[in-house]
Protein backbone atom coordinates (compact mmCIF):
# COMPACT_ATOMS: atom_id res chain seq x y z
CA UNK A 1 0.00 0.00 0.00
CA UNK A 2 1.26 3.48 -0.89
CA UNK A 3 2.05 5.67 2.11
CA UNK A 4 0.41 9.04 2.44
CA UNK A 5 2.47 12.09 1.57
CA UNK A 6 2.82 14.34 4.61
CA UNK A 7 2.52 18.08 4.02
CA UNK A 8 3.02 20.57 6.84
CA UNK A 9 1.76 24.12 6.33
CA UNK A 10 3.32 26.72 8.62
CA UNK A 11 0.92 29.60 9.17
CA UNK A 12 -2.87 29.74 9.25
CA UNK A 13 -3.47 33.04 7.49
CA UNK A 14 -5.12 33.58 4.12
CA UNK A 15 -2.38 31.85 2.11
CA UNK A 16 -1.90 28.98 4.56
CA UNK A 17 -5.59 28.11 4.87
CA UNK A 18 -6.14 28.16 1.11
CA UNK A 19 -3.05 26.02 0.54
CA UNK A 20 -4.05 23.49 3.21
CA UNK A 21 -7.58 23.13 1.85
CA UNK A 22 -6.41 22.82 -1.76
CA UNK A 23 -4.05 20.00 -0.83
CA UNK A 24 -7.01 17.87 0.29
CA UNK A 25 -7.89 17.21 -3.36
CA UNK A 26 -5.81 14.06 -2.97
CA UNK A 27 -6.88 11.39 -0.50
CA UNK A 28 -3.29 10.18 -0.16
CA UNK A 29 -2.04 13.51 1.24
CA UNK A 30 -2.00 14.14 4.99
CA UNK A 31 -2.14 17.86 5.73
CA UNK A 32 -1.12 19.45 9.02
CA UNK A 33 -1.51 23.18 9.63
CA UNK A 34 0.68 24.64 12.40
CA UNK A 35 -0.47 27.99 13.75
CA UNK A 36 0.22 29.78 17.05
CA UNK A 37 -3.47 30.61 17.65
CA UNK A 38 -6.54 28.37 17.80
CA UNK A 39 -8.61 30.84 15.76
CA UNK A 40 -8.25 32.44 12.34
CA UNK A 41 -7.33 36.13 12.40
CA UNK A 42 -9.07 38.16 9.70
CA UNK A 43 -6.17 40.53 9.56
CA UNK A 44 -7.68 43.00 7.11
CA UNK A 45 -10.26 43.80 9.80
CA UNK A 46 -7.89 44.50 12.71
CA UNK A 47 -8.53 48.24 12.43
CA UNK A 48 -12.22 47.46 12.95
CA UNK A 49 -11.45 45.46 16.07
CA UNK A 50 -9.68 48.52 17.46
CA UNK A 51 -12.74 50.67 16.76
CA UNK A 52 -15.19 48.06 18.03
CA UNK A 53 -16.97 47.35 14.74
CA UNK A 54 -15.72 43.77 14.20
CA UNK A 55 -13.96 41.07 16.24
CA UNK A 56 -11.66 40.06 13.32
CA UNK A 57 -11.69 36.37 14.29
CA UNK A 58 -13.20 33.26 12.70
CA UNK A 59 -13.34 29.62 13.79
CA UNK A 60 -10.99 27.26 11.98
CA UNK A 61 -13.71 24.60 12.18
CA UNK A 62 -15.65 26.72 9.70
CA UNK A 63 -12.66 27.37 7.41
CA UNK A 64 -10.56 24.20 7.27
CA UNK A 65 -11.39 20.93 5.56
CA UNK A 66 -12.19 18.23 8.10
CA UNK A 67 -9.15 16.20 7.08
CA UNK A 68 -6.70 19.03 7.84
CA UNK A 69 -5.03 18.58 11.22
CA UNK A 70 -4.61 21.78 13.22
CA UNK A 71 -1.65 21.99 15.59
CA UNK A 72 -1.76 25.05 17.84
CA UNK A 73 1.93 25.71 18.33
CA UNK A 74 4.82 27.84 17.06
CA UNK A 75 7.52 26.53 14.74
CA UNK A 76 10.89 27.52 16.14
CA UNK A 77 13.09 25.97 13.43
CA UNK A 78 12.88 24.11 10.15
CA UNK A 79 15.19 21.09 9.98
CA UNK A 80 15.35 20.77 6.21
CA UNK A 81 17.86 17.91 6.29
CA UNK A 82 15.66 15.90 8.65
CA UNK A 83 12.42 17.03 6.97
CA UNK A 84 10.81 18.11 10.18
CA UNK A 85 9.84 21.27 12.05
CA UNK A 86 10.67 21.89 15.68
CA UNK A 87 7.88 23.27 17.84
CA UNK A 88 7.94 25.63 20.81
CA UNK A 89 6.18 22.96 22.89
CA UNK A 90 9.19 20.68 22.44
CA UNK A 91 7.57 18.44 19.86
CA UNK A 92 8.33 17.96 16.18
CA UNK A 93 6.32 17.40 13.02
CA UNK A 94 7.77 15.48 10.12
CA UNK A 95 7.01 16.29 6.51
CA UNK A 96 7.56 15.19 2.95
CA UNK A 97 6.72 18.71 1.73
CA UNK A 98 6.56 21.96 3.63
CA UNK A 99 4.58 25.08 2.76
CA UNK A 100 6.07 28.18 4.34
CA UNK A 101 3.20 30.64 4.84
CA UNK A 102 4.25 32.54 7.96
CA UNK A 103 2.89 35.87 6.72
CA UNK A 104 4.12 39.29 7.73
CA UNK A 105 3.92 41.79 10.55
CA UNK A 106 5.15 45.25 11.35
CA UNK A 107 8.79 46.10 10.95
CA UNK A 108 10.61 46.57 14.23
CA UNK A 109 10.62 50.35 14.74
CA UNK A 110 14.08 51.90 14.96
CA UNK A 111 12.71 55.25 16.11
CA UNK A 112 13.70 56.08 19.71
CA UNK A 113 10.81 55.46 22.08
CA UNK A 114 8.54 53.80 19.53
CA UNK A 115 8.94 50.30 20.94
CA UNK A 116 8.24 51.55 24.47
CA UNK A 117 5.44 54.05 23.93
CA UNK A 118 3.74 53.36 20.59
CA UNK A 119 1.03 50.75 20.10
CA UNK A 120 1.62 48.49 17.08
CA UNK A 121 -1.27 47.04 15.11
CA UNK A 122 0.08 43.88 13.50
CA UNK A 123 -1.42 41.01 15.47
CA UNK A 124 -4.69 40.11 17.14
CA UNK A 125 -3.16 40.55 20.57
CA UNK A 126 -1.79 43.98 19.72
CA UNK A 127 -5.13 45.09 18.32
CA UNK A 128 -6.91 43.97 21.47
CA UNK A 129 -4.40 45.80 23.66
CA UNK A 130 -4.80 48.95 21.60
CA UNK A 131 -8.56 48.76 21.91
CA UNK A 132 -8.23 48.42 25.68
CA UNK A 133 -5.86 51.39 25.75
CA UNK A 134 -8.32 53.52 23.81
CA UNK A 135 -11.23 52.39 25.98
CA UNK A 136 -9.28 53.55 29.03
CA UNK A 137 -8.36 56.90 27.46
CA UNK A 138 -10.69 59.90 27.78
CA UNK A 139 -12.79 60.84 24.76
CA UNK A 140 -10.68 63.97 24.35
CA UNK A 141 -7.38 62.06 24.17
CA UNK A 142 -5.14 63.01 21.26
CA UNK A 143 -4.57 59.98 19.03
CA UNK A 144 -1.67 59.90 16.57
CA UNK A 145 -1.50 57.27 13.85
CA UNK A 146 1.99 56.89 12.35
CA UNK A 147 2.12 55.48 8.82
CA UNK A 148 0.01 56.37 5.79
CA UNK A 149 -0.39 53.02 4.08
CA UNK A 150 -3.77 51.25 4.04
CA UNK A 151 -3.61 50.19 7.70
CA UNK A 152 -2.77 53.69 8.91
CA UNK A 153 -5.42 55.33 6.74
CA UNK A 154 -8.12 52.83 7.72
CA UNK A 155 -7.30 53.06 11.42
CA UNK A 156 -7.28 56.86 11.41
CA UNK A 157 -10.61 56.99 9.57
CA UNK A 158 -12.24 54.36 11.77
CA UNK A 159 -11.21 56.09 15.01
CA UNK A 160 -12.19 59.54 13.74
CA UNK A 161 -15.61 58.24 12.74
CA UNK A 162 -15.96 56.96 16.31
CA UNK A 163 -15.39 60.51 17.58
CA UNK A 164 -11.68 60.45 18.35
CA UNK A 165 -9.34 63.40 17.68
CA UNK A 166 -6.91 61.81 15.24
CA UNK A 167 -3.71 63.02 13.57
CA UNK A 168 -2.30 60.91 10.74
CA UNK A 169 1.47 61.34 10.38
CA UNK A 170 2.49 60.18 6.92
CA UNK A 171 6.28 60.46 6.99
CA UNK A 172 6.05 61.41 3.31
CA UNK A 173 3.16 60.87 0.91
CA UNK A 174 -0.38 59.97 1.94
CA UNK A 175 -1.19 56.57 0.47
CA UNK A 176 2.04 56.03 -1.52
CA UNK A 177 0.44 53.37 -3.72
CA UNK A 178 -2.49 55.54 -4.78
CA UNK A 179 -2.79 57.48 -8.00
CA UNK A 180 -2.82 61.26 -7.31
CA UNK A 181 -6.54 61.35 -8.12
CA UNK A 182 -7.25 58.59 -5.63
CA UNK A 183 -5.01 60.29 -3.07
CA UNK A 184 -7.02 63.50 -3.33
CA UNK A 185 -10.21 61.51 -2.79
CA UNK A 186 -8.80 59.89 0.36
CA UNK A 187 -7.50 63.23 1.68
CA UNK A 188 -10.92 64.79 1.17
CA UNK A 189 -12.73 62.08 3.10
CA UNK A 190 -10.20 62.15 5.95
CA UNK A 191 -10.72 65.92 6.18
CA UNK A 192 -14.50 65.41 6.36
CA UNK A 193 -13.98 62.97 9.20
CA UNK A 194 -11.84 65.52 11.03
CA UNK A 195 -8.51 63.73 10.66
CA UNK A 196 -5.50 66.06 10.66
CA UNK A 197 -3.16 64.77 7.95
CA UNK A 198 0.52 65.69 8.19
CA UNK A 199 2.35 64.75 5.01
CA UNK A 200 5.29 65.87 2.93
CA UNK A 201 8.86 66.73 3.96
CA UNK A 202 9.59 66.92 7.65
CA UNK A 203 6.80 64.57 8.74
CA UNK A 204 9.00 61.57 9.48
CA UNK A 205 8.72 60.62 13.15
CA UNK A 206 12.09 60.92 14.89
CA UNK A 207 11.09 60.13 18.49
CA UNK A 208 8.11 58.94 20.53
CA UNK A 209 7.52 59.69 24.21
CA UNK A 210 4.72 58.77 26.58
CA UNK A 211 2.66 61.81 25.59
CA UNK A 212 4.20 63.22 22.39
CA UNK A 213 5.54 62.51 18.92
CA UNK A 214 8.47 64.46 17.49
CA UNK A 215 8.73 65.09 13.76
CA UNK A 216 11.75 65.57 11.54
CA UNK A 217 11.03 69.28 11.16
CA UNK A 218 11.30 69.71 14.95
CA UNK A 219 7.60 69.84 15.79
CA UNK A 220 6.36 68.10 18.91
CA UNK A 221 2.80 66.80 18.70
CA UNK A 222 0.78 65.97 21.77
CA UNK A 223 -0.11 62.29 21.58
CA UNK A 224 -1.90 60.50 24.40
CA UNK A 225 -2.17 57.33 22.31
CA UNK A 226 0.32 56.68 19.49
CA UNK A 227 -0.57 53.95 16.98
CA UNK A 228 2.34 52.57 14.93
CA UNK A 229 1.49 51.21 11.48
CA UNK A 230 4.68 52.09 9.59
CA UNK A 231 6.48 49.37 7.65
CA UNK A 232 6.23 45.62 7.06
CA UNK A 233 8.48 42.84 8.23
CA UNK A 234 8.42 39.05 8.12
CA UNK A 235 9.34 36.44 10.73
CA UNK A 236 12.98 35.36 10.71
CA UNK A 237 12.16 31.64 10.80
CA UNK A 238 13.61 30.93 7.35
CA UNK A 239 16.85 32.77 8.09
CA UNK A 240 17.18 31.10 11.50
CA UNK A 241 16.72 27.76 9.78
CA UNK A 242 19.59 28.39 7.37
CA UNK A 243 17.42 28.94 4.28
CA UNK A 244 18.12 31.62 1.69
CA UNK A 245 16.18 34.85 2.21
CA UNK A 246 16.07 38.29 0.65
CA UNK A 247 17.08 41.47 2.47
CA UNK A 248 13.68 41.68 4.18
CA UNK A 249 13.76 38.05 5.32
CA UNK A 250 11.36 36.52 2.79
CA UNK A 251 12.14 32.98 1.64
CA UNK A 252 13.82 33.09 -1.78
CA UNK A 253 12.08 30.89 -4.32
CA UNK A 254 11.84 30.28 -8.05
CA UNK A 255 8.72 31.05 -10.11
CA UNK A 256 6.97 27.89 -8.88
CA UNK A 257 7.39 29.17 -5.29
CA UNK A 258 9.91 26.39 -4.58
CA UNK A 259 12.77 27.30 -2.24
CA UNK A 260 16.07 27.88 -4.04
CA UNK A 261 17.65 25.59 -1.43
CA UNK A 262 15.23 22.67 -1.19
CA UNK A 263 12.54 21.48 -3.62
CA UNK A 264 10.61 20.03 -0.66
CA UNK A 265 9.96 23.52 0.69
CA UNK A 266 7.46 25.83 -1.02
CA UNK A 267 6.55 29.36 0.08
CA UNK A 268 3.29 31.32 -0.08
CA UNK A 269 2.01 34.73 0.91
CA UNK A 270 3.91 37.72 2.26
CA UNK A 271 6.97 35.69 3.27
CA UNK A 272 7.73 34.52 -0.28
CA UNK A 273 10.25 36.20 -2.59
CA UNK A 274 9.87 34.50 -5.99
CA UNK A 275 12.78 35.22 -8.33
CA UNK A 276 13.81 38.12 -6.06
CA UNK A 277 10.79 39.95 -7.47
CA UNK A 278 8.27 39.64 -4.62
CA UNK A 279 4.69 40.82 -4.80
CA UNK A 280 3.22 43.60 -2.69
CA UNK A 281 2.52 42.25 0.78
CA UNK A 282 -1.25 42.00 0.80
CA UNK A 283 -4.24 39.73 1.24
CA UNK A 284 -4.75 40.04 -2.52
CA UNK A 285 -1.39 38.41 -3.16
CA UNK A 286 -1.81 35.81 -0.42
CA UNK A 287 -5.08 34.42 -1.79
CA UNK A 288 -3.36 33.78 -5.12
CA UNK A 289 0.00 32.56 -3.84
CA UNK A 290 -1.53 30.07 -1.38
CA UNK A 291 -3.32 28.01 -4.04
CA UNK A 292 -0.28 28.16 -6.33
CA UNK A 293 1.97 26.81 -3.59
CA UNK A 294 -0.43 23.91 -3.09
CA UNK A 295 -0.49 23.25 -6.84
CA UNK A 296 3.31 23.13 -6.89
CA UNK A 297 3.31 20.48 -4.16
CA UNK A 298 0.53 18.50 -5.85
CA UNK A 299 2.44 18.58 -9.14
CA UNK A 300 5.58 17.22 -7.50
CA UNK A 301 3.61 14.46 -5.78
CA UNK A 302 2.14 13.51 -9.17
CA UNK A 303 5.60 13.51 -10.75
CA UNK A 304 4.76 16.51 -12.94
CA UNK A 305 6.66 19.73 -13.56
CA UNK A 306 5.11 22.59 -11.51
CA UNK A 307 3.80 25.58 -13.42
CA UNK A 308 5.34 29.03 -12.98
CA UNK A 309 3.42 31.86 -11.39
CA UNK A 310 0.71 33.60 -13.38
CA UNK A 311 -1.08 36.18 -11.26
CA UNK A 312 -1.58 39.90 -10.93
CA UNK A 313 -2.51 42.50 -8.33
CA UNK A 314 -5.12 44.77 -9.88
CA UNK A 315 -6.34 47.06 -7.12
CA UNK A 316 -6.02 48.37 -3.61
CA UNK A 317 -9.20 48.73 -1.57
CA UNK A 318 -9.25 50.99 1.50
CA UNK A 319 -12.14 51.64 3.86
CA UNK A 320 -12.55 55.19 5.15
CA UNK A 321 -14.85 54.47 8.05
CA UNK A 322 -17.95 52.33 7.71
CA UNK A 323 -19.72 54.40 5.07
CA UNK A 324 -17.03 55.51 2.59
CA UNK A 325 -14.08 53.86 0.88
CA UNK A 326 -11.91 53.83 -2.21
CA UNK A 327 -11.18 51.09 -4.73
CA UNK A 328 -7.99 52.13 -6.48
CA UNK A 329 -7.63 50.14 -9.68
CA UNK A 330 -4.24 49.23 -11.09
CA UNK A 331 -2.62 47.92 -14.22
CA UNK A 332 -1.76 44.22 -14.11
CA UNK A 333 1.81 45.08 -13.14
CA UNK A 334 0.47 46.58 -9.88
CA UNK A 335 0.88 50.24 -10.84
CA UNK A 336 -2.09 52.41 -9.89
CA UNK A 337 -4.11 53.85 -12.75
CA UNK A 338 -6.21 57.02 -12.88
CA UNK A 339 -9.49 55.17 -12.40
CA UNK A 340 -10.92 54.59 -8.94
CA UNK A 341 -14.30 54.12 -7.30
CA UNK A 342 -14.99 56.13 -4.17
CA UNK A 343 -17.72 56.98 -1.69
CA UNK A 344 -20.47 54.64 -0.57
CA UNK A 345 -20.12 52.21 -3.51
CA UNK A 346 -16.46 51.61 -2.63
CA UNK A 347 -17.34 51.01 1.03
CA UNK A 348 -19.91 48.40 0.01
CA UNK A 349 -17.44 46.83 -2.39
CA UNK A 350 -14.74 46.65 0.30
CA UNK A 351 -17.15 44.99 2.73
CA UNK A 352 -18.22 42.54 0.04
CA UNK A 353 -14.58 41.67 -0.62
CA UNK A 354 -13.82 41.19 3.09
CA UNK A 355 -16.80 38.89 3.54
CA UNK A 356 -16.04 37.14 0.28
CA UNK A 357 -12.50 36.24 1.29
CA UNK A 358 -13.63 34.43 4.44
CA UNK A 359 -16.43 32.78 2.47
CA UNK A 360 -13.89 31.59 -0.10
CA UNK A 361 -11.72 30.04 2.60
CA UNK A 362 -14.71 28.05 3.84
CA UNK A 363 -15.81 27.20 0.31
CA UNK A 364 -12.39 25.73 -0.47
CA UNK A 365 -12.74 23.48 2.55
CA UNK A 366 -15.83 22.01 0.88
CA UNK A 367 -14.70 22.27 -2.75
CA UNK A 368 -10.88 22.09 -2.80
CA UNK A 369 -9.34 23.07 -6.10
CA UNK A 370 -12.34 25.03 -7.36
CA UNK A 371 -10.66 28.42 -6.93
CA UNK A 372 -9.05 29.43 -10.20
CA UNK A 373 -8.33 32.96 -11.39
CA UNK A 374 -9.28 34.14 -14.90
CA UNK A 375 -6.69 34.79 -17.58
CA UNK A 376 -7.21 38.57 -17.47
CA UNK A 377 -6.05 38.64 -13.83
CA UNK A 378 -2.50 37.70 -14.75
CA UNK A 379 0.49 39.94 -15.30
CA UNK A 380 2.26 39.41 -18.65
CA UNK A 381 4.85 42.05 -17.76
CA UNK A 382 6.35 39.89 -15.02
CA UNK A 383 7.49 37.26 -17.49
CA UNK A 384 8.99 39.93 -19.72
CA UNK A 385 10.97 41.33 -16.79
CA UNK A 386 12.18 37.89 -15.76
CA UNK A 387 13.11 36.88 -19.30
CA UNK A 388 15.08 40.10 -19.68
CA UNK A 389 16.99 39.22 -16.52
CA UNK A 390 17.41 35.50 -17.20
CA UNK A 391 17.40 35.12 -20.96
CA UNK A 392 14.66 33.00 -22.54
CA UNK A 393 14.24 30.67 -19.57
CA UNK A 394 12.04 31.47 -16.63
CA UNK A 395 13.79 30.84 -13.29
CA UNK A 396 12.14 27.55 -12.23
CA UNK A 397 13.57 24.33 -10.90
Amino acid sequence: MTENTRVVVIGGGYAGVLAANRLTQRDDVTVTLVNPRPGFVDRIRLHQLVAGTHDAVADYRDLLAGSVGLVVDTVTRIDAAGRRVLLASGGTAGYDYLIYAVGSGGAEPAVPGAAEFACPLDTLEQARRLRATLDAAPATAAVTVVGAGPTGIETAAELAEAGRAVTLVCGGVLGPYLHPRGRRSVAGQLARLGVTVLDGPGTTVTAVTRDAVRLGDGRDLRSDVTVWTAGFGVPDLAARSGLSTDAVGRLRTDETLTSVDDERIVAAGDAAAPSDLPFRMSCQAAVQLGPHAADTVLSRIAGERPAPLALALVSQCISLGRRVGIMQFAHRNDVAMRFHVGGRPAAKLKELICRGIVWQLANQARRPGSLNYPAWAKDPERRKVLRAANGDALPTR
